[in-house]
């Protein structure tokens, strides 16, 4: 522990590096004093009330040894940010206002009620005064003129205090919305780090404090661009923080250590014939409440105009603009790394994007259809890190050129490692699926029900050059010694075949021409004997 032996004295100080993690981050806060000779005690913070207090580190320059260190917790009538600070003042100042415009809303209504009954006993005594003679149809105008500009005037009043209100209250809700998210910093007291010093010479020291801090992190996000058969992968690193304090734009670092509607391509799951069971007797009715179906979404926002396009030929002979990667710094089982700009990380949970690296790789292209499953063609490129670099699992928006087809999930990416990854749908390559024969027998005395199918698949290439297809079809499973299963028809014959029915087929097609594939089979099942899980 370190004893108050002296005055401890308060160092002004600023953050200056972020090292963050997948699920927390590093925060180095940097201070300078001038001290004199002995033993001396420096406070520096705010520090944010999440931290992790065990995680405390000085380090500095100047004629100092650090004797130790505590973290001290202060409370605070007020809180410590300024940001918040200045927002619960505003908000005070229009409850205020609210207040304000309660109490003239109230006169004005007094004044209202007043008018009204003054004009209804002034109505009764000017209609027997003008029975009479004793009025003037002159006077009774100019009174009820004035009472009319009277009472105009005070409900004119009332209509701007309740536009008043509204703005108010709105202008409140807005306030509590900011105050939800800077909630990390509402709370009024704050940890202070007190290191304890003794000084050799009198002079300038310079303290570098870090701490740990939950609720931070980042992730990946990547483009992946396809230009011929190279494959332009850029990848992003998405920051976001709840911690309570600000980062300002300071040297920010990524690392991957771990201190403590997608589109994919299809695959065919086994498909299994099996015994009809009795189903079993159904339990008595029970009633749910029904909810409501979700609100649509908002409204588009109007697009804005587009900017006049200048002259292509403006720029012919530029080189492409270049994008800045991040330097990397390779540990023994994780990677830092550093982006070239830096980039501010707010307390309230908003995104900060951060270029990693872009990498050019190699692949290799061809088509994939389950037509038994549906017939749309994906693309896929078969692709190899040739990187240093192992990339984490994230999503992936794919473009092909300057166009956005679709997006996908990239898994965690090693060096050397291939990965299949899905670039969309291809309506360039057309397949139909055909059901040519279907025939079904009864079971008759001592014999087997049968029923044969066959089917014919078409796949048609116009894209412009020869493609790679790759067909999957399957035949069903038998799970029952009972039912058998044969293939009568296999034209051409499957490159690949696995025990569950999965068949493969690899076809190479020629631009503007079709190839086909047919594939027939018989169920057979004894006599008696149920099917399930059949279909066509």
């Amino acid at each position: 522990m370190v004893t108050a032996c002296v005055t401890v004295r308060e160092v002004q100080n600023e953050i200056v590096a972020v090292t963050v993690y997948p699920r927390q981050a590093r925060v180095t806060r940097r201070g300078q004093a001038t001290l004199e000779a002995g033993e001396q005690l420096v406070e520096i913070g705010p520090l944010p009330m999440g931290m992790d207090t065990d995680s405390v580190r000085v380090s500095g320059r100047g004629p100092a040894t650090v004797l130790g260190v505590d973290v001290v917790l202060k409370r605070h009538a007020e809180p410590s940010d300024g940001t918040v600070t200045a927002v619960q003042e505003e908000r005070r100042a229009l409850e205020d206002e609210l207040a304000e415009i309660a109490d003239t809303e109230t006169v004005l209504r007094q004044r209202q009620a007043f008018l009204t009954t003054l004009g209804e006993r002034a109505s009764g005594a000017y209609a027997r005064a003008l029975a009479t003679g004793d009025a003037a149809a002159e006077t009774v105008t100019a009174f009820t003129a004035t009472m009319g500009g009277e009472l105009s005037s005070v409900l004119a009043g009332v209509r701007d205090l309740q536009r008043r209100r509204t703005r108010a209250a709105d202008r409140i809700a807005a306030l509590d919305r900011q105050l939800l998210d800077l909630s990390g910093k509402r709370e009024p007291d704050a940890h202070y780090a007190v290191v304890a010093l003794a000084v050799s010479a009198a002079g300038p020291v310079q303290l570098d404090l870090s701490y740990q801090v939950p609720d931070a992190g980042w992730r990946s996000t990547y483009d992946v661009r396809l230009t011929g058969e190279t494959l332009r992968l850029t990848w992003f690193g998405l920051v976001e923080q709840h911690t309570g304090e600000d980062w300002p734009e300071c040297e920010l670092a990524l690392s991957t250590a771990r201190p403590s509607g997608v589109v994919g391509i299809p695959e065919l799951q086994p498909w299994y014939l099996d015994l009809l069971m009795p189903p079993p007797p159904r339990p008595p009715m029970q009633s749910f409440a029904a909810y409501g179906a979700a609100p649509g979404g908002a409204p588009a926002p109007a697009m804005a105009p587009a900017p006049r396009a200048m002259a292509k030929e403006q720029f012919d002979g530029f080189a492409e603009v270049e994008i800045a990667q991040a330097r990397v710094e390779e540990g023994p089982v994780a990677a830092t790394y550093r982006p070239a700009r830096a980039v501010p990380v707010p307390a309230d949970g908003t995104t900060s994007r951060a270029t990693v690296l872009v990498l050019d790789l190699g692949s290799q292209l061809d088509h994939v259809v389950a037509p038994s499953h549906s017939i749309d063609v994906h693309l896929r490129a078969k692709v190899t890190n040739t990187s240093q670099h192992t990339l984490p699992p994230g999503q992936a928006a794919v473009f092909h050129e300057a166009d956005f087809v679709s997006k996908t999930a990239l898994s965690t990416w090693a060096p050397g490692e291939e990965l299949e990854l899905a670039l969309g749908l291809d309506d360039r390559v057309r397949v139909e699926r055909e059901l040519t024969r279907r025939t079904a027998t009864k079971a008759t005395l001592g014999s087997s029900r049968r029923r044969e199918v066959e089917y014919r698949t078409t796949v048609g290439n116009y894209t412009g050059r020869p493609v790679r297809i790759t067909v999957l079809d399957q035949v069903p499973v038998a799970r029952h010694d009972t039912i058998t299963v044969r293939e009568t028809v296999l034209e051409p014959s499957p490159a690949e075949r696995t025990d569950l029915g999965v068949l493969t087929w690899r076809l190479v097609v020629p631009e503007g021409q079709s190839q086909t594939v047919r594939l027939g089979y018989r169920v057979e099942t004894a006599k008696g004997a149920e099917l399930s899980g059949w279909r066509e």
